[in-house]
């Protein structure tokens, strides 16, 4: 199984998802996490920018064929919205997903049920800790539930 995990790069919910699902046959992709490379990837290889838009302009449109890519080739998408910052971005890559037919599972806290409501209307699972991912992947692999 394929698992795009798409989100917030703050702290360490990928980690625990792939550290968590050792041993079941998945494999995870992600956009670039390393904020700096993300930001600046597009005038490193295609030349620099005076104006901020454009700079940021360049890094989305590369950032955009990985991300579009990764969405693409997987079987489901995971899509975490942090605490500390509001990930524009993630909302994007749950409607492009959810565009494509993707399984969704959204990772959230109970703060931003409502602010979420329709993008959590558009997955299969809500999910608040990673550990619930591990185990939906767990039972959609193996059937087994969590013991």
């Amino acid at each position: 199984m394929k698992v795009y995990l798409s989100g917030e790069i703050h702290t360490d919910w990928r980690e625990q998802i792939i550290s968590g699902a050792e041993g079941l046959d998945v494999t995870f992709s992600s956009p670039v996490t390393d904020h700096a490379a993300s930001d600046d990837c597009g005038v490193a290889v295609l030349g620099a920018e005076p104006n901020k838009y454009w700079h940021d302009h360049k890094g989305a449109m590369v950032n955009a064929i990985r991300t579009r890519k990764g969405i693409s080739d997987a079987d489901v998408v995971v899509v975490r919205f942090g605490d500390k910052y509001k990930q524009w971005n993630a909302a994007f890559d749950a409607g492009y997903a959810a565009a494509l037919g993707k399984s969704i599972i959204v990772l959230h806290g109970a703060d931003h049920q409502h602010a979420l409501k329709e993008v959590d209307a558009a997955a299969l699972a809500v999910a608040e800790e990673p550990r619930q991912v591990v185990e939906i992947l767990r039972y959609v692999l193996t059937g087994a539930l969590p013991g």
